[in-house]
């Protein structure tokens, strides 16, 4: 499978830490993950993580207005587009069909090609417009999945807590990976 991934400056940036970590750990089942940042992205990174540590990971990096990545066009062969976390702005922009960078113009191949989009929104509380929004691009055959953490498997560490988003980002996407299943 290949993913694409793009982080926007929503806050949030630890579980694009995590999805990205869980990512480099499926090279079985992952073939090739494409990441894009928007400029507050690293911003938000490095204020709420302390740290670069987006500069390490083992994929490839695409300008956000390089529209030459493979995942800007329908005819490529990426599965699917993950934004983590997805700002309200980023949001209104896919739904709305305005395609101004790489984030918008490959959610917009995601939705017309009827591949996966996830859009992970890390806002609260929403508003009506975002409410509006979420429902077009649900409409559209996208899959909002709130960064809202559950704490039945008794997170300990934010890394814990976070991961049971990634965890339901990665079953939507249809990966097997380890985490807790409700009674199983």
């Amino acid at each position: 499978m290949k993913i694409a991934v793009a982080v926007t400056g929503a806050s949030g940036a630890i579980y694009a830490k995590v999805l990205l970590e869980k990512l480099s750990q499926l090279q079985g089942q992952v073939e090739e993950v494409g990441l894009v940042w928007s400029d507050n992205a690293y911003t938000v990174w490095q204020y709420e993580l302390g740290n670069k540590d987006y500069e390490n990971f083992p994929f490839k990096n695409w300008a956000k207005n390089d529209f030459m990545a493979p995942f800007a066009s329908g005819s490529s062969s990426y599965e699917a587009l993950l934004i983590c976390p997805c700002s309200m702005g980023t949001l209104g922009r896919i739904a709305n069909g305005i395609s101004n960078d790489l984030v918008s113009r490959a959610a917009d191949v995601m939705l017309k090609e009827r591949r996966k989009l996830i859009c992970v929104v890390r806002e609260t509380p929403y508003n009506l417009i975002h409410l509006r929004n979420m429902t077009t691009v649900t409409e559209a055959g996208g899959i909002i999945c709130p960064a809202t953490p559950s704490f039945y498997s008794m997170p300990k560490t934010i890394e814990e807590a976070a991961y049971t988003v990634v965890h339901r980002i990665l079953q939507l996407l249809g990966l097997k990976v380890d985490g807790y299943k409700w009674q199983e």
